[in-house]
C-alpha cells in the first residue's frame, strides 16, 4: 500500500508542483500608491493611496510618520483622486476627484457604473487641523498660492477662491484665448499664466482687478511651462515655434527647435539663455524646468543621447551635466528650499539595473550627486522632506507591490504594510528574468521572463506587449498603475504555467534616444514590430517551451503590436489578445486643405496603411479576442469595431467583450480584473486545453 501511495505520490508530483495556488482576484489585490508629495512647512507628506478601487488620500508626519487616511471613499467606483497638493501655508490639502487624467482628453466625467445621474468631477479639501473633508467646486486644473488661494480652470478661463473662506469661487479676469496653465508667485501676489490665441501662446502676469495684464515679450511663437524663481522676480520659460509651417516632407526626421528664456518681472526685459542643439537628439523638451535659486535654472534634455538633468548659470549662460552617464532621469522633484534636486533613474552597479529604478539625488550648491537606494527594488517618484535631507519615495520589490517609503539618517521605513491583504499571494509570486535579444536588423532588444519552477515537459509561452509606446516594463512592480496591472496579469499567467516574456520594443524609453525615436516606426513603417517577432521567436526556441503554442496578448499600442502580430505572423503566433488597440493608421495625416502638399504625402499615406494592421487581414489565422471600453480616451474604440467589421465581412472568426462605461485605464477594479480572467482564460483555452 505504502509502494503504490509513493508511486502515486512520484506521477503526481510534477503536476501538484505546478498546481496553480492563487486566482487573479488576489494578485489584483495589489496596493498602488500615486500623488505622493510633501509639504512646504515641516516634515509632511500625503499620498493617495489604491486598494480594490477603493481610493483614498493618506496623511503622515515625523518623527514617526504613521500613516493617517483622510478621507472614506469606500466603494469601487472608478472615481481617481490626482492633483493632490499642500496648500503654501501647510495647512490645507486640495485633490481633484473624477474624471480619467491619464487620458488624452482627460476633461469629463467618468461612469464605469452606469448611473442614471454621472459622478462630477469636483475639486475637494481637506483642513489638514480638523481633519474636515468638503467638496469646493466642479473643477480642474488647480493652481495654489500663498497662503492658502485655490485657481482652477474653467472655460478657458480662471477662477479662483481661497481654502479658509467659505465664497464661492469667482472668474479671476478674462481674457481672450483659452488659458491653459496658471502659477503664483513665491508671494501670492500676481500669477503667471499662458493663453493660446490660435497660432501664438502668450505669457502673462495677472496682479489685480486694476492693473493691466503685463504680456512677457510678446511674439509669434509659443511660450510653455512658466516657472517662477524663488523671490519671484524672474520667471523662466520654454519658447518654441508657432504657426503653421511649410508642407515638408513627412517621412523626413527633422528637428524641432525650442529654447529657454528668461525675463525680469520688474524691468520686462526678457533674454535667451540657451538654446537646444540643432539635432534629432536636441529635439526633446517640454520636460522638467526649475528656478532653484536667483542664479541658475535646472532643466531636463535629451540633447547628450540620454535624458539628462542640467545646471544654466544665468549670468554665464553655461550649461553643466548633472547626471552623466548612459541612464535616463525621470520623476524629478525640487526640495522647497531650492537646494536638491531626487529623481529616478534606471542604473546601478548591476546590468539588470537598467530595468528597474532607484532614487538619486543632487546638491546643487556644490553639484554632488548620491545615489540614495540601490539593490534588487524598484524606487520611483522621490520627494524632499524638510532641510534634515529626509526624502519619501515609493518603494517595490519583484514580490510586494509598491508602497510609500521614508528614508531618514538612521534607515529606511516602509509604510502600510498592513494594507496588503492576507490572501495577496506575495510569497507565490515569482521574480522575472533579466533577458535580451537581437531583432533582424541587429538591434538588441531586452525584456522580462516570467516563469514558475516545476511542471513536466514543454510550456506554452506568452508575448506580452506593453503599450504606450514610450514606457518601459521592469524587473518588478511598475510604477504607472496601468502596468502594474500588466504585471499582476504576467504574474498570474506564470502561475498558471505559461512562461511569459515581456518585451521593450523599440519606442519605449530607458535605452537612449535612438532606442526610444527610431527611424521608420509606427505609422512610418513599424520598425518596432521586427522586436516583437523576433521576441516570439526567442521565447519559442527556449528548451522549456512548445514552440508550437505561442500566444501574445497587449493593450493600447500593445494591442496595435498584437494585431500586427496576428496578421503578419500567424504560423508564429497561434492566439492573441488584443485590449483596445489601433488598428488602422492611415488616418495619422490629415488630408490637405490646401493647395500646398507635402511632396510624400501619397507615399506617406500608403506606408501608415501598410504599417496597419487592416492590411494584412488576409494572412490573420489566428484566433482573437478583442476587449475595449467605450469610453476610451485615448483609443477611440471605433478602432476596434471598424476592425470587428471587416471580420465580419470576411466572415473571419473573433471573440470580443465590450465593457461599456468604464476608459482605457479600467477605472474599475473589478473591469480590470475581469479583463485579466478574460485574458488568462482565451489563452489557456487556446494553448494548453
Amino acid at each position: 500500500m505504502k509502494k503504490s501511495l509513493s508511486f502515486l505520490l512520484l506521477i503526481l508530483l510534477p503536476f501538484l508542483l505546478n498546481a496553480q495556488s492563487f486566482t487573479m482576484e488576489q494578485i489584483g489585490k495589489f496596493s498602488f500608491p500615486s500623488e505622493l508629495i510633501s509639504s512646504p512647512v515641516g516634515e509632511k507628506i500625503a499620498w493617495a493611496m489604491f486598494e480594490q478601487g477603493k481610493r483614498n488620500v493618506y496623511f503622515a508626519g515625523a518623527p514617526d510618520f504613521n500613516p493617517v487616511r483622510l478621507t472614506q471613499f469606500n466603494e469601487d467606483d472608478g472615481q481617481e483622486i490626482t492633483s493632490l497638493s499642500f496648500s503654501p501655508d501647510g495647512n490645507w490639502l486640495v485633490f481633484v476627484r473624477g474624471g480619467d487624467h491619464g487620458g488624452y482628453q482627460y476633461s469629463g466625467t467618468v461612469n464605469p457604473d452606469n448611473l442614471p445621474i454621472p459622478p462630477k468631477v469636483e475639486i475637494w479639501k481637506i483642513n489638514l487641523s480638523s481633519k474636515k473633508t468638503e467638496v469646493v467646486t466642479e473643477g480642474e486644473d488647480i493652481s495654489l498660492g500663498f497662503p492658502d488661494q485655490l485657481s482652477f480652470l474653467k472655460g478657458g478661463q480662471v477662477w479662483s477662491t481661497t481654502l479658509s473662506g467659505s465664497e464661492k469661487p469667482t472668474q479671476l479676469f478674462q481674457t481672450k484665448g483659452n488659458v491653459n496653465s496658471a502659477e503664483y508667485s513665491p508671494d501670492g501676489k500676481k500669477l503667471a499664466f499662458t493663453v493660446n490665441r490660435g497660432g501664438h501662446q502668450l505669457l502673462g502676469i495677472y496682479e489685480n482687478q486694476n492693473t493691466p495684464i503685463q504680456w512677457i515679450a510678446p511674439s509669434f511663437h509659443r511660450y510653455i511651462k512658466p516657472t517662477w524663481s524663488p523671490d519671484g522676480s524672474q520667471i523662466a520659460f520654454f519658447k518654441v515655434l508657432g504657426g503653421n509651417g511649410a508642407a515638408l516632407p513627412l517621412l523626413e526626421p527633422r528637428h524641432d527647435p525650442w529654447e529657454i528664456w528668461v525675463e525680469d518681472v520688474k524691468s520686462g526685459d526678457a533674454k535667451m539663455l540657451w538654446k537646444a542643439p540643432e539635432t534629432l537628439r536636441g529635439s526633446f523638451r517640454n520636460g522638467f524646468l526649475s528656478f532653484p535659486n536667483t542664479k541658475e535654472i535646472v532643466f531636463e534634455s535629451y540633447h547628450e543621447g540620454w535624458q539628462h538633468l542640467f545646471a544654466l548659470d544665468i549670468a554665464s549662460k553655461k550649461v553643466q551635466s548633472l547626471t552623466p552617464g548612459e541612464y535616463m532621469v525621470e520623476q524629478i522633484s525640487l526640495s522647497k528650499d531650492g537646494s536638491r534636486v531626487v529623481f529616478s533613474a534606471n542604473t546601478g552597479p548591476e546590468k539588470e539595473d537598467l530595468d528597474r529604478r532607484h532614487i538619486g539625488s543632487i546638491d546643487l550648491s556644490t553639484k554632488k550627486l548620491t545615489w540614495e537606494t540601490t539593490g534588487q527594488g524598484i524606487e520611483a517618484y522621490p520627494v524632499v522632506l524638510g532641510n534634515e535631507g529626509k526624502i519619501a519615495y515609493f518603494s517595490a520589490t519583484t514580490q510586494r507591490p509598491h508602497l510609500v517609503a521614508v528614508k531618514t539618517g538612521q534607515g529606511s521605513k516602509i509604510l502600510q504594510e498592513s494594507i496588503i491583504p492576507a490572501d495577496f499571494p506575495q510569497s507565490k509570486l515569482v521574480t522575472p528574468k533579466q533577458v535580451s535579444f537581437l531583432a533582424s536588423d541587429g538591434t538588441r532588444v531586452y525584456g522580462q521572463l516570467f516563469e514558475k519552477e516545476g511542471g513536466s515537459g514543454k510550456k506554452p509561452g506568452v508575448v506580452f506587449v506593453h503599450g504606450g509606446p514610450q514606457r518601459q516594463m521592469l524587473l518588478g512592480w511598475s510604477y504607472m498603475d496601468y502596468y502594474s496591472n500588466t504585471y499582476a496579469y504576467n504574474q498570474y499567467l506564470a502561475e498558471m504555467g505559461f512562461v511569459v516574456l515581456s518585451v521593450n520594443y523599440r519606442l519605449g524609453i530607458g535605452y537612449g534616444y535612438e532606442f526610444h525615436r527610431p527611424a521608420n516606426a509606427y505609422h512610418q513603417g513599424a520598425v518596432e514590430y521586427q522586436d516583437i517577432k523576433a521576441g516570439g521567436e526567442f521565447l519559442a526556441g527556449l528548451p522549456q517551451v512548445d514552440g508550437d503554442k505561442i500566444g501574445i496578448y497587449g493593450g493600447s499600442y500593445g494591442g496595435y503590436l498584437t494585431s500586427l502580430a496576428l496578421a503578419r505572423d500567424s504560423d508564429l503566433f497561434k492566439v492573441g489578445v488584443d485590449i483596445h488597440g489601433v488598428h488602422d493608421l492611415d488616418n495619422r495625416y490629415a488630408i490637405p486643405d490646401g493647395f500646398e502638399v507635402a511632396p510624400d504625402y501619397e507615399k506617406a499615406k500608403e506606408i501608415a496603411w501598410k504599417s496597419s494592421p487592416m492590411a494584412d487581414l488576409a494572412t490573420w489565422k489566428s484566433p482573437v479576442l478583442f476587449i475595449h471600453a467605450d469610453d476610451d480616451r485615448n483609443v477611440y474604440v471605433s478602432q476596434t469595431s471598424d476592425l470587428i467589421r471587416r471580420f465580419e465581412e470576411l466572415k473571419k472568426p473573433y471573440e470580443a467583450v465590450m465593457i461599456p462605461g468604464d476608459t482605457h485605464h479600467w477605472m474599475k477594479w473589478s473591469n480590470m480584473v475581469r479583463v485579466g480572467n478574460l485574458t488568462a482564460d482565451f489563452l489557456k483555452k487556446h494553448l494548453m486545453d
